[in-house]
């Protein structure tokens, strides 16, 4: 059978899927939304066999010197049920909003963020994969914060219709990431606020710098952004709540080194930038998505 149309049909299948399960969780008030998504995440730790595997091998290599087996697979089965609660609340965020998001969310130390925006010269909002980060964009937004962010593509234009029409239906732009530069410093000297999750290993420019105590490729260039351009970099993070509410933490701007070494600089914030990302994950464990492979790519020296 043609690879390619057993492709459109894998595709055609999950788009529906998640269409269909957009249109039950919307009808759902969000007791009932929550449960269903929790025994949707506890049935993939056993059906999601090699995603099961990555988040036991990557917790193990954080952990695994602090931590048992069993302590580790119990955390394991956390992450997964913390994810699927922030992606029942992240689908039914229209049915939040209306009802009123102060109802489940409340903020530590908003005035950091506040007080950044507040000088116009635009902020580097520093947040990750981390609890629903979807919800607290929102949220950002409805308190004033003019919130834009950079995102990859989805493989498929239909989902990534639905992702582009969920941020823009909260009130922040999303901008495709490739030949995103320009937008970015535009809006950036226009006072904008730009969310920034550079917490996993992708393709775009980096540096190797110290997560868990393994090399870990890092993005580099908002760490020589903020140098470059005089702009704050702001911790900002929301995490899941074991009642079900939502805790916004926004720490003090990172304090960054900056030499006539440019490329030295970026080496030292990114790895300032890399420890928020640790100290944040190691204090909740449970909110980042370990079965990503944050450590695939090595230096070629550890590779060889």
């Amino acid at each position: 059978m043609n690879k390619r149309f057993v492709k459109k049909i894998k595709n055609d299948i999950i788009y529906y899927a998640i269409l269909a399960l957009i249109t039950l969780l919307r009808t759902l008030n969000r007791r009932a939304s929550i449960l269903l998504m929790r025994g949707v995440g506890r049935l993939a730790w056993y059906l999601a066999v090699h995603e099961r595997k990555k988040s036991l091998r990557h917790l193990t290599r954080a952990f695994g010197h602090e931590m048992s087996r069993k302590e580790i697979i119990r955390l394991s089965k956390g992450v997964f049920d913390n994810l699927s609660v922030c992606v029942a609340d992240a689908v039914r965020l229209p049915n939040l909003v209306r009802q009123g998001l102060d109802r489940i969310v409340k903020v530590e130390n908003f005035h950091y963020l506040t007080d950044a925006v507040a000088k116009g010269n635009g902020v580097l909002l520093q947040t990750g994969h981390f609890g629903n980060w979807e919800l607290m964009g929102t949220w950002l937004v409805q308190k004033g914060i003019p919130l834009r962010v950079i995102a990859k593509r989805s493989y498929d234009p239909r989902l990534d219709a639905i992702i582009v029409g969920y941020r823009n239906g909260a009130g922040y732009s999303n901008t495709a990431r490739g030949n995103a530069l320009k937008t970015m410093l535009d809006g950036l000297n226009n006072g904008c606020v730009y969310g920034m999750l550079f917490d996993l290993d992708t393709k775009v420019k980096g540096v190797f710098v110290d997560f868990f105590g393994k090399p870990a490729h890092t993005a580099v260039i908002p760490a020589m952004m903020a140098v470059e351009h005089d702009i704050p970099i702001v911790p900002v993070f929301i995490r899941l709540n074991d009642d079900y509410t939502y805790t916004i933490e926004c720490q003090s701007p990172l304090s960054l080194q900056h030499t006539d070494e440019p490329y030295v600089d970026a080496q030292v914030n990114t790895q300032t930038c890399s420890n928020v990302y640790e100290s944040m994950i190691r204090r909740h464990p449970r909110q980042w998505i370990w079965m990503h492979s944050r450590w695939k790519k090595q230096p070629p020296k550890a590779a060889a």
